[in-house]
């Protein structure tokens, strides 16, 4: 800066003075760091405050659920108990045919052998087919329900059946019964299949149509979710210790694919790594 005086003269060198203003606080790269952070902690704690309260309301339920299964089960038993009476009066007709109508005494235990085997494979059947049974019938119900358009629909299930554990049972079907909800309300398809595969390393569940699929945006969690309820499946397979795959293309149907794996899903399976860690310990 140069200046003159009274007199006109001028000064020859220029007059600098240096100063800069610090930025306030929450105009650092500081603070918009912790500011992030912070927001990221926060949506975090919310994310693990919804899974414990999922998982309360598990707990809560757990009671009612295992009272149910008992029912049932003292349902079962009595059942067995019923045929296993009968078969027991079959081989005492037979002790008393032998020797003497050692014909006779030999058709009867044929027959008993054969009731013995209808009847446990009537009770295996009852207690492995109830998932799908209960799948199935919510699809009738679904297809009887339809008001606009009724696609085909069927189960198949692949693989030798295996006993899923009571809790975790419900939890499929609730996942499944939503897939389907959604299959037959939104989709718009033809064709509606339910696959239950059996698996020596993993429990697979899939639900596909052929509908006009599901918005990007509300596959991936951008857009509403309306009545799609991705967020609740997904929070149930995260509770039984499965992944859930959502696949979609518009007019090119959905795919819902839950995987559990074997230790988790199947009660025999548990029983056997129990087992195995007595034998090792």
């Amino acid at each position: 800066m140069i200046a003159c005086n009274a007199n006109g003269v001028w000064n020859d060198d220029a007059a600098k003075l240096d100063f800069s203003i610090a930025p306030a606080y929450y105009q650092t790269n500081w603070f918009r760091g912790l500011c992030l952070i912070a927001f990221l902690g926060l949506l975090w704690a919310v994310y693990q405050w919804r899974i414990r309260q999922l998982q309360h309301q598990f707990d809560l339920t757990l009671d009612a659920r295992v009272a149910e299964r008992t029912r049932i089960a003292r349902d079962l038993h009595d059942t067995l108990l019923q045929s296993a009476h009968g078969v027991l009066l079959r081989f005492q007709i037979v002790s008393q045919l032998l020797p003497e109508r050692a014909v006779d005494a030999k058709q009867k235990l044929d027959e008993a052998i054969e009731q013995t085997a209808d009847f446990i494979t009537q009770a295996r059947d009852e207690v492995q087919g109830l998932l799908a049974l209960a799948i199935s019938t919510l699809g009738e119900e679904l297809t009887t329900d339809s008001t606009s358009h009724r696609p085909e629909f069927r189960v198949a299930v692949e693989g030798a059946t295996r006993n899923l554990h009571p809790i975790l049972r419900d939890e499929v079907y609730k996942i499944a019964a939503e897939a389907l909800r959604n299959a037959f309300r939104h989709s718009c398809a033809k064709r509606v299949e339910v696959e239950i595969r059996y698996d020596n390393e993993q429990f697979r569940l899939r639900v596909r149509d052929d509908g006009k699929g599901i918005d990007p945006a509300i596959l991936s969690g951008q857009g509403s979710e309306g009545h799609y309820g991705l967020p609740g499946m997904r929070e149930r397979a995260t509770l039984i210790g499965g992944k859930l795959v959502v696949w979609s293309e518009v007019d090119a149907g959905t795919e819902v694919e839950l995987r559990i794996p074997a230790g988790r899903a199947y009660a025999t399976a548990q029983r056997r790594s129990w087992l195995s860690r007595k034998l090792k310990a």
